[in-house]
């Protein structure tokens, strides 16, 4: 299905492409494909004007939550402020908006991606990165409850898991989202 955006109500959301998340041994595209579409897709906003933002977790200031499963144990090594870096392949640029956050999403703890969105009169998200079934599907989440209309980036995502990432691709997103390719992106940008 072709897809239509208007790129001056359009923002690209590259969802954690940092040193400490893009060294993980993801599924089932390699680190290194999804840097290469989230580039491109970057250009292709910024061609047409249309907005392009960098979210990052700042991993050694995560929301302490109470939860069965934490991701840190009181006993583990500190992370590195390196760890939650941009990594240069991910292709920020000045002008490029950079929203950090606490946790999955990137409209929580008051990161100010929704004011942002709103002072350049952003309705819709082309969404991408790292992990596909916690940063990128809480952001996708958190976007259509604010009522924003979402794309994601089939090929410029990529998860710890095949099964999540295919689990978040075929039953998750095409509730709430349209799926496209990088390319067909590309062309609706053109």
């Amino acid at each position: 299905m072709t897809i239509q955006l208007d790129p001056s109500k359009t923002a690209l959301v590259l969802i954690d492409l940092q040193a400490g998340i893009v060294g993980l041994p993801v599924q089932p595209l390699a680190a290194q494909d999804v840097l290469k579409a989230s580039r491109t897709l970057a250009q292709a906003c910024r061609r047409a004007g249309a907005c392009v933002v960098y979210v990052r977790v700042d991993l050694s200031n995560m929301l302490p939550l109470s939860v069965d499963h934490a991701l840190h144990g009181p006993s583990d090594q500190p992370i590195p402020a390196s760890a939650s870096r941009l990594v240069p392949e991910a292709g920020f640029q000045d002008g490029d908006l950079l929203i950090t956050k606490r946790h999955w999403g990137a409209f929580g703890s008051m990161t100010g991606l929704e004011d942002a969105l709103q002072e350049r009169g952003i309705d819709t998200l082309i969404l991408g990165g790292i992990a596909t079934n916690f940063g990128v599907e809480s952001t996708a989440r958190q976007a259509t409850s604010l009522g924003l209309q979402v794309v994601i980036a089939a090929d410029a995502c990529s998860s710890l898991s095949a099964a999540a990432h295919e689990f978040a691709m075929t039953t998750i997103f095409p509730l709430i989202a349209r799926v496209r390719s990088t390319q067909e992106l590309v062309d609706a940008l053109a």
